[in-house]
C-alpha cells in the first residue's frame, strides 16, 4: 500500500493546475504555495481566502484542493507545472 505522502496528484487535478499556470504564469491565487514554496495548511487558507475576496474561482477550487493534499503532494504539483 502507498503511503498517504506517497500519493500521487490525479491525472485530471494536475490538467487543472496546469490550465490555471498557463493563464496564470505567476500562480495567481496559489502562487504563496506554488512559486513561493510556503506549504503549510494556512498558506493554503489564504490561498482560499484570497480567491474568494478576488472572485477568482478557480484559484479558490484549487486553493482548497491544495488544503486537502499533503505537503508532499503540494511540492509535486509546483514541480510538475
Amino acid at each position: 500500500m502507498t503511503a498517504p505522502n506517497n500519493k500521487p496528484v490525479p491525472k485530471e487535478l494536475m490538467d487543472r493546475f496546469r490550465a490555471y499556470h498557463d493563464k496564470n504564469s505567476t500562480w495567481g491565487s496559489v502562487h504563496i504555495v506554488l512559486d513561493d514554496g510556503n506549504i503549510r495548511d494556512h498558506h493554503c487558507q489564504s490561498c482560499v481566502d484570497y480567491a474568494k475576496e478576488t472572485g477568482d474561482a478557480e484559484g479558490q477550487f484549487l486553493a482548497e484542493q491544495l488544503l486537502k493534499m499533503s505537503k508532499s503532494q503540494r511540492y509535486k504539483v509546483a514541480a510538475k507545472c
